[in-house]
């Protein structure tokens, strides 16, 4: 009887420590020019709303011992839904007036990996780009090769194209198509795209297993041409997790994609030894302005550490950090 009650004992306390193991979770709604005196109080509320909506969507699944690869695909589901943020519902329009949607995923600890790209009908794309991770042989599926592959899953929510429609994105297409016509009838240089585009989504948590996955889903750059896409869905550029660190980026794509940053961050914390901090602003503080993109990450590590650095005006970001403690932010100035 004594040995049962040892080893009962001992189930308890691995239990009760593997429970007490600290959980976190950072997302974001896009970085870009966000001007205090071009966002009215009442939309930054609606903003600061949705945030907190997507933190506590995946901070529940997170209280009650879930993966986290829920949190991150229920916070980010959130955002799909919000039309504030560019990814689903308020998804930017390409040159044609219409919508391509891009999304990925990854699971740290496994390196397992999902995404796709140019989708027109999936209402949440990260479900798409998770079934993709889970239930095919493959990493990346694009336009009607993975429309015809959420096709098998009746748990895949389609709608019309339209559906992603928002009056305030048709009038960023009109004023981008606007502006494109003058400089080329006027022979000028084209616009520098530089914070120019805002709103992709992500997510980032830490479980009480110590198990660390990354989200991202956008829609891209308002006015894209010639199936255009960006470094959203491209693992490693916009997203990618190991066992010690996750990161989803939000910027202007190309530069992501040429500077591997979501990877590049992880690497510099395994084989350099930073700090994630340390390897966060290096990259998005360093290497991308001197290439000459901008944007902004979230990252977390295995100790449940949270950066969000950006060298824009703004960036949309919430977060819940380990102690418990959490919040959210917009603007360059708010910790």
């Amino acid at each position: 009887m004594r040995l049962i009650a040892l080893f009962l004992l001992s189930l308890a306390m691995t239990t009760a420590t593997a429970q007490d193991k600290p959980t976190a979770l950072v997302i974001h709604g896009g970085a870009g020019v966000i001007e205090r005196d071009a966002l009215s109080d009442a939309d930054e509320a609606a903003i600061r709303a949705d945030l907190d909506q997507a933190l506590d969507a995946g901070n529940a699944i997170l209280a009650k011992g879930g993966s986290a690869l829920d949190a991150v695909t229920a916070a980010v589901v959130v955002l799909e839904e919000s039309p504030r943020f560019n990814a689903g519902k308020g998804a930017v329009f390409n040159a044609q007036g219409r919508h391509e949607l891009d999304a990925s995923i990854m699971e740290g600890h496994t390196r397992r990996a999902g995404a796709i790209a140019s989708v027109r009908t999936v209402r949440n794309p990260i479900r798409l780009a998770r079934k993709v991770m889970e239930q095919s042989p493959h990493v990346m599926l694009i336009e009607d090769g993975a429309e015809a592959f959420a096709d098998g899953f009746k748990d895949i929510e389609r709608v019309e194209n339209g559906w992603f429609d928002t009056d305030n994105r048709r009038e960023q297409l009109e004023q981008a198509q606007a502006r494109e016509k003058a400089e080329a009838d006027a022979g000028t240089p084209a616009e520098d795209l530089r914070g120019k585009y805002f709103g992709t989504v992500g997510a980032v948590a830490l479980d009480a297993q110590g198990h660390i996955a990354v989200a991202t889903s956008t829609g891209g750059m308002t006015n894209k041409k010639w199936g255009r896409v960006g470094d959203s869905p491209i693992i490693g550029a916009g997203t990618y997790a190991d066992a010690n660190c996750g990161v989803s980026g939000t910027g202007w794509g190309e530069y992501f994609i040429r500077a591997s940053v979501a990877h590049d961050i992880c690497a510099r914390v395994a084989y350099k030894g930073d700090t994630l901090q340390q390897a966060a602003d290096e990259v998005v503080m360093k290497v991308v302005p001197e290439l000459g993109g901008d944007g902004g990450v979230i990252a977390l590590d295995k100790d449940g550490n949270i950066a969000m650095p950006f060298n824009t005006s703004g960036m949309y970001r919430g977060w819940v950090k380990k102690d418990g403690s959490r919040g959210t932010a917009v603007f360059l100035d708010e910790q």
